[in-house]
């Protein structure tokens, strides 16, 4: 059965280019379908976290009389920063190094309307008695010197196979529109290439990130004023 590369993903070529041709076929097998075996594990708690919250935004919806959540991504880290990150930590690159050291290769962002439905919702979240919070990060209460704002939650599930239950880490996000709106822009203006992010520059995105926070907080305390109001 002869072997074509450009059927293989970027990690998956790196590990096969490292053996020699007379060991290939065999090592394809020990390598490449566990890592997809891997990613599919890593997809299907994804399914789970976004279940979970979309069941806590129909429950909440009733009590808050609005969806708390406007909006839920989900994205699988990519074989190239899988790769990046593996060697970076200069570990080996196997499949039992991905779940071992990397926490984000699944990732679910929740998006919401206001920050302290974020807090909010993650308390819910971490309620429940299969999740197990593994870190926080609050850049919400603590946002990092360029302006970023966020809750960050690695947390690790179970998922149920057909024939076993599996422990699979998740890493969580949490922002508001505006969080999230400033997020994506920045990302696009920062790793533009042949761009030098300049002082200046560096300056006016924290202060839009400032501008986007302060809008955040007199926009809840809007919606705060109407339910006082119809309560």
């Amino acid at each position: 059965m002869e072997f074509h590369r450009n059927e293989l993903n970027p990690l998956e070529q790196n590990l096969i280019s490292r053996l020699s041709q007379g060991s290939m076929k065999g090592r394809l097998q020990q390598v490449a379908l566990p890592y997809r075996e891997l990613m599919a594990f890593y997809r299907c708690a994804m399914m789970t976290v976004e279940t979970k919250f979309n069941v806590l935004n129909e429950e909440l919806s009733l009590q808050y009389d609005r969806n708390p959540i406007e909006a839920i991504k989900t994205r699988l880290k990519s074989p190239e920063s899988i790769l990046n990150k593996l060697t970076a930590r200069q570990v080996p690159l196997t499949v039992e190094s991905i779940e071992e050291h990397l926490n984000d290769v699944a990732g679910v962002r929740v998006i919401c309307s206001y920050p302290s439905d974020i807090y909010m919702l993650a308390e819910a979240f971490l309620k429940q008695d299969d999740v197990t919070l593994i870190k926080r990060k609050d850049y919400i209460a603590n946002p990092k010197e360029n302006g970023y704002r966020s809750l960050h939650l690695i947390v690790q599930i179970p998922i149920f196979l057909h024939d076993q239950k599996r422990l699979m880490k998740v890493e969580v996000q949490f922002r508001t529109i505006s969080m999230d709106w400033w997020a994506s822009l920045e990302h696009k203006i920062r790793y533009k290439k042949d761009v030098i992010i300049s002082p200046e520059i560096e300056k006016e995105l924290k202060e839009c990130a400032e501008m986007g926070d302060a809008l955040d907080r007199r926009m809840e305390a809007v919606q705060k004023q109407v339910d006082h109001t119809v309560s």
